[in-house]
């Protein structure tokens, strides 16, 4: 799999078909394909009863604009919307080492224009306890910010285990 600069997934389709074989009750109809011409036409000459391969396209619009037009259909109530992320999460800091990183990792939120993310991982995981939905205790590098240690997105403590918040924010 590759992944565009939007963060979309695509695929060729020698390897979809590698997929296929591992597991041949896949959903081709979730794929983007570099190049499905050829499957979509071999599939219409044989009648087969395959779904049509969707074709990969490069978007002319910008990243930010793109994220913009996305994460304006997250539907989370007005309160998180228009939560103050930055204090709320400065608010839950105790010791003046965890205020240092905070600020630290805010800054790095601010510059990939991210406040939006935390609010909603704020929603979320207020649903999920809401709901007594159990997550897991983290994974991956989001585990290195100990911004999403107070939000309750992970249980690890990024600073007790010394952990940079570069792995996460690259």
């Amino acid at each position: 799999m590759k992944y565009d600069k939007y963060g979309r997934n695509y695929t060729e389709s020698n390897e979809l078909c590698n997929l296929l074989y591992r597991n041949p009750d896949l959903d081709l109809s979730l794929f983007l394909v570099e190049d499905p011409q050829e499957f979509n036409k071999s599939r219409a000459e044989l009648h087969a009863d395959l779904p049509h391969l969707n074709g990969y396209v490069e978007l002319a619009e910008s990243v930010s604009w793109f994220d913009e037009r996305f994460q304006s259909k997250w539907r989370m109530p007005d309160e998180y919307k228009e939560l103050d992320i930055a204090a709320y999460v400065l608010g839950l800091c105790t010791q003046d080492y965890e205020l240092q990183r905070v600020g630290e990792e805010l800054l790095l939120f601010q510059e990939r224009d991210a406040f939006n993310l935390l609010r909603y991982m704020k929603y979320l995981v207020d649903t999920l306890r809401k709901n007594n939905i159990v997550w897991g205790v983290g994974r991956g590098s989001s585990v290195a910010s100990y911004v999403l240690f107070l939000l309750g997105v992970h249980k690890i403590n990024s600073i007790y285990y010394n952990l940079d918040i570069d792995e996460f924010l690259k």
